[in-house]
């Protein structure tokens, strides 16, 4: 969700906030701007819609300045329009904001009482005000940014500009990340190391409540009370500073390739190949009693897919839970468990808070997350790893394969740790899952057929995915990417219900995507499918060459390769990202940046 960056320069800064920008638009955005410090005031450019829109206008009107910020903007309170695009300004402040001010109707009151006026429907232009009030008063910059802090109730990541301070940039962070990036002779901040990454690979991470001043001589770290604090510095990866979609048209098509290669980094880092065995560092699972996984949308499918592992490898009691439901429950953990928090990005708002709430009563927490260095990463007791690389779809395919292939090593290693398999069996499942890269690669082999197949289905309306055992919660997740991406209408069931209200939906309009490898649930599943046939329903089936020779007549089927139970959902999970995918460019959809949509979910 949004995107901040603020340069401390030695060169004009306008390309280079917009060459920033571009990298964050897969955050997800609906209008953008920038701002300069120009011969000791500030200028601000902003535009609606992309940022192709914004370079329109500063080609008519150039920005000159070597200090400034520059923001995306996904719209929370007030509709897309530029007079909410950020930056904001009030009096001698020009800010960018990312999160939620949950006060800042009545802090808006309050002002307005004073005289103050909005320009804005947002709540940003509240935080612009009250800083601008309070340097009347303490006229110190970051003396008046803390005054100002303490009186905000939410979630912000801050990039400031004050007036008069010509080589200053404050920043700022409760709840939405924030990182400092160092340069030579130049200093940057970011929404994270991707939005520094063209400048810099030297990297600090705020904590939660710092806020900080960057100048020519460095950057001046204060924690939430206020006193100067010192960050550890870290060396981000050289793939934070360029990430190129290659020869492919969309980075989702690029990331649904990219699947092999990242499973077996992911995989890499829990299984040794020489012993044949798999590891969960740092978590102990025969002193686990319950295994508690809270994730959000697709992470949360991945959630559930890992519940029948843990559960059937390991004999280990697991629940799944979304994330912005479970700490409002109240759920009753002992002191046995293990809550393991599930985010690509590591700053799920939601996921977050419900790691904090586990750790707050003396749970145990660990954090699968593909950002290292995330919130959640730093904050939980233990760190399981993806290792996908950067993910610019927002809709989530590799990031969630990668989840999906570390949570079946980590269900693997507590069988073992549980007694409830011998280091055969281990090895055999470590063998298995090796063979992970080369069946994606095998299962990403029939794009052309599901190609063809998504003409047909970007027609429909409505369409319905079904799927038992694990493959139920890959319906789940095949209606959520078509959702995302075409717009059109999906629902997932287990194919169990079928019968229990869903085959009312059923008629010749309505293509049911049934996902269902050659298991010992694939008679049930036939079964299922012959109701739909017998009502008139239109069958895509994604199975195997065993399942495709038991398949009802008139059902047009996708292959993948066969496999083992254990690893379907791996090898499965690709197919029906492709039929997303290919639906909804034959829509002419933006793919990669689905409306209303953001890539990192950083307010509740």
């Amino acid at each position: 969700m949004c995107g901040i960056i603020g340069i401390v320069g030695v060169e004009p800064v306008a390309d280079r906030l917009i060459d920033s920008l571009k990298r964050l638009e897969y955050r997800g955005y609906d209008s953008a701007g920038v701002a300069a410090m120009v011969d000791g005031h500030v200028e601000r450019r902003r535009a609606q819609g992309k940022i192709r829109a914004l370079e329109a206008v500063l080609a008519q009107e150039p920005l000159a300045g070597t200090v400034g910020i520059g923001h995306t903007r996904w719209a929370t309170h007030g509709a897309p329009a530029e007079r909410n695009a950020h930056p904001h300004t009030a009096g001698r402040v020009t800010l960018v904001h990312n999160g939620i001010i949950e006060n800042y109707a009545e802090l808006r009151e309050e002002l307005r009482a004073e005289g103050r006026s909005f320009q804005s429907d947002t709540d940003t232009e509240v935080i612009a005000h009250l800083l601008d009030r309070t340097l009347e008063t303490i006229p110190d910059p970051l003396k008046a940014l803390k005054a100002t802090l303490d009186r905000l109730t939410g979630a912000y990541a801050l990039g400031i500009l004050v007036q008069g301070e010509k080589d200053l940039v404050m920043g700022a962070r409760r709840g939405s990340p924030l990182v400092v990036g160092h340069g030579r002779g130049e200093m940057f901040i970011g929404s994270d190391a991707l939005a520094v990454g063209p400048f810099t690979n030297r990297i600090v991470y705020l904590d939660e409540g710092d806020f900080v001043a960057i100048d020519h001589q460095g950057a001046r770290i204060f924690d939430a009370a206020g006193q100067p604090v010192t960050r550890p510095e870290r060396m981000v990866s050289p793939a934070a500073a360029l990430v190129e979609k290659g020869n492919y048209r969309h980075f989702m098509e690029k990331e649904i390739h990219d699947q092999p290669e990242a499973c077996q980094h992911t995989l890499s880092a829990y299984i040794d190949p020489v012993t044949a065995a798999a590891k969960a560092p740092g978590v102990d699972f025969a002193k686990v009693d319950k295994l508690q996984i809270v994730a959000c949308g697709t992470a949360s499918y991945a959630g559930m897919i890992a519940r029948y592992l843990f559960e059937r490898l390991a004999d280990l009691p697991c629940e799944v839970e979304i994330a912005s439901e479970f700490r409002y429950r109240r759920p009753a953990l002992a002191p046995g468990a293990l809550a393991l928090a599930v985010s690509q990005s590591g700053e799920t708002a939601d996921t977050l808070a419900a790691l904090r709430w586990c750790k707050e009563r003396g749970i145990q927490t660990a954090a699968l997350v593909n950002n290292h260095e995330s919130t959640m990463a730093r904050e939980a007791d233990v760190l399981f790893p993806t290792h996908a690389g950067p993910e610019i779809g927002v809709a989530s395919t590799k990031a969630f394969t990668s989840q999906v292939a570390a949570l079946t090593a980590l269900a693997v290693a507590a069988a073992r740790q549980r007694g409830r398999i011998d280091a055969a069996e281990e090895a055999r499942l470590t063998t298995l899952l090796m063979e992970v890269p080369r069946l994606i690669a095998q299962s990403i082999g029939a794009e052309d057929e599901i190609k063809a197949i998504a003409a047909d289905i970007a027609r429909a309306r409505d369409v319905l995915y079904l799927g038992r055992g694990a493959m139920y919660p890959l319906a789940l997740e095949g209606a959520l990417k078509l959702k995302e991406i075409s717009y059109i209408h999906a629902e997932g069931y287990a194919a169990g219900e079928l019968k229990h209200g869903p085959i009312a939906l059923v008629d010749e309009a309505t293509p049911i995507i049934v996902i269902a490898p050659s298991d010992e649930l694939f008679e049930k599943t036939a079964s299922n499918m012959s109701e739909v046939i017998a009502r008139g329903g239109r069958i895509v089936m994604i199975t195997d060459e065993a399942g495709a020779r038991h398949a009802p007549e008139g059902v047009r089927v996708v292959l993948a390769p066969a496999c083992d139970p254990v690893i379907a959902p791996l090898v499965f999970a690709a197919p029906i990202q492709l039929l997303a995918y290919y639906v909804a460019v034959q829509k002419g959809a933006d793919v990669d940046q689905p409306r209303n949509l953001a890539k990192s979910v950083t307010v509740e």
